[in-house]
Parts: structure tokens; sequence; C-alpha cells
């Protein structure tokens, strides 16, 4: 059996990162083998998952234009500060009252509101949070936004959303930068290049809420800065401004899209029986019930038009 789980998680990989199959098929491919199978490189799939997902965002850079990012990074900055503020409050408020135990409650809250895993992988260690309330975090992050990859494009379907309002909701809803840029490739380009601008702009702010539980806890754990961020405005950059190559960067975007297919098949193994066992009804309704408050807000007012792009 460990031979055979090798087999096919090496085959579906090489199968997800081919282009052959939609990043929706590649995450439930994913989620399928990780409830079916111990996973056979449980450590090193999740760090290989955190790097080709950072280089795949910064290869999808290479694809937009820099005056598009920008604007969609300044247009997006007030909603993002509103929008974290609210999650942060709601979230810490439903911890208490479902009684969520320990750091997990402040760490779901944090991955809600700002980048989902990024996020709590930059948090716990400021918390000193143990490998419990790491994995009901994480656990209880990587299942809904498995699920919002998934259903996002057909609610925004189902709602006539254009792309630049669903570029929007995604970016402002979904936990993972990995599923906001898998969900908006689906819903066309337009709605890519705001929500992952969105989203990257969002994930600036895993610096100022690190900072700021390093002062109220008295933490001395270093904060680091996301700089796959920056590289993406630089490969937007080189896009913008060096169109004698076009070719090269064109090619970067679409081994960008390949990259991140494979990293949402990664994502998906992380899922388990042991890691559903271990999130706990607590937890995960807390999440549930954080995650549904922040994308019927945010969608009600994408559609009234109070928050626009």
């Amino acid at each position: 059996m460990p031979k055979i789980s090798k087999v096919l998680f090496i085959l579906a990989f090489l199968v997800s990162a081919s282009g052959l199959v939609s990043p929706p098929v590649a995450l439930a491919a994913g989620i399928l083998f990780g409830l079916s199978f111990t996973h056979p490189y449980p450590s090193a799939s999740g760090a290989f998952a955190r790097i080709l997902l950072q280089a795949s965002v910064v290869a999808l850079g290479f694809g937009m234009n820099l005056h598009d990012v920008v604007k969609a990074g300044r247009s997006g900055f007030l909603y993002t500060a509103l929008g974290i503020s609210f999650a942060l409050a709601v979230g810490l408020a439903l911890g208490k009252i479902l009684n969520v135990r320990g750091n997990s409650s402040y760490l779901i809250t944090a991955g809600t509101a700002i980048c989902g895993g990024s996020a709590i992988a930059a948090i716990g260690p400021i918390l000193h949070a143990d490998e419990e309330e790491m994995a009901v975090s994480l656990g209880t992050i990587f299942i809904l936004n498995s699920v919002a990859l998934l259903i996002f494009p057909l609610i925004g379907g189902t709602l006539h959303l254009s792309q630049s309002q669903f570029g929007l909701w995604a970016a402002l809803a979904i936990h993972d930068t990995s599923s906001v840029v898998g969900a908006t490739a689906r819903y066309g380009p337009q709605a890519l290049v705001i929500g992952t601008t969105v989203k990257l702009a969002r994930a600036l702010w895993i610096v100022p809420l690190a900072l700021a539980t390093a002062a109220f806890t008295h933490s001395r754990a270093r904060v680091q800065f996301p700089w796959f961020i920056l590289l993406f405005c630089l490969a937007a950059l080189a896009n913008t401004y060096l169109p004698a190559f076009t070719g090269v960067t064109q090619a970067f975007f679409r081994l960008g899209k390949l990259g991140l297919t494979a990293t949402l098949f990664l994502i998906g193994t992380g899922i388990s029986r042991s890691t559903l066992r271990e999130v706990g009804w607590r937890p995960m309704l807390q999440g549930v019930v954080l995650w549904m408050v922040v994308g019927v807000a945010t969608l009600y007012f994408i559609r009234t038009g109070f928050i626009a792009f």
C-alpha cells in the first residue's frame, strides 16, 4: 500500500501540473487522495506547496499590467481594512461564544480575516501555539478554503456577478491566495487580475497584525515580510514596460497557472481523515459561521454598489 500511494501521488501531481485538469479538479483529486491513502510525503509536500504557491503567484504577475495592479490595490485598500477589522471582531466574539479553547480561535480568525494558512503560519509562532492548535486551525481553514474554490464560481455565475464584482468578492471572502487565484482564473481574466491583486494587498496585513500580536503578547518571535508579493509587482512591471519580452513573460504566466493547479492538488492531499477528526466541531463551527458572515456581508455590499471597483 505505501508503494501504491507513492506512485499514485506522483502521477496525480504530474497530471495536475500538466494542464490537463482544471484547478477545482486538481483540488478534488488531492482531497480524494488525502481521504483514501496515508500521505507518503506529508512534511515535504506541505513545505513544497508553500514554495510552489509563492513562485506561481510571482509567475502570474508576468501576465498582468502594472497599472491594473496598482489600480486594484489602491481601490481595494479601504475595503480590505474594513473587512479585516470586521472579521477580527466577529471571529473573536464567536470564539468566546463557542468556547473554542487555546489559541485556535485567534488563529482561525486571523486566517479568515487575512490570508488563510499564511496568516496562521505567521501568527502561530508568536502566540507559541502548540502542534494541536496549529493543526486544528490549519485544518479548519483548508477545508473551508477547498469548499470556497468549488462553490464560489457557481454562486457568482448564478447571481450574474460581473468579473470585477466576482474578483473583489473572492479576494475579500476566500481564505487562501491559491483558491482566490483558482476561482478567479476560472471566472475570467479581469476577475483574475482584481482578485489576485486585492488578495495580495490583503496578505500584506499579515505584517501589522503579527507586530500587533507580538506587542500585545510581549513575544520576541521574528515577523517575516511576504517578499513574494514584491516580486509579483516586479513581474507585472516587467510585463508592462518590456514589450520585447512578451513571449517570455507569457511563458512564465502559463507556468504560473500550471504551478497553481499543482499547488491546489498538494493542498488537497493535506486534508485527511485524521485532520477532520482533529478539528472538532467547535473550531469548525466558528470557521464556518465566520466565513459565512464575511462572505454574505461582502457579497451584499458589492451587489448594492457600496463596495465597487
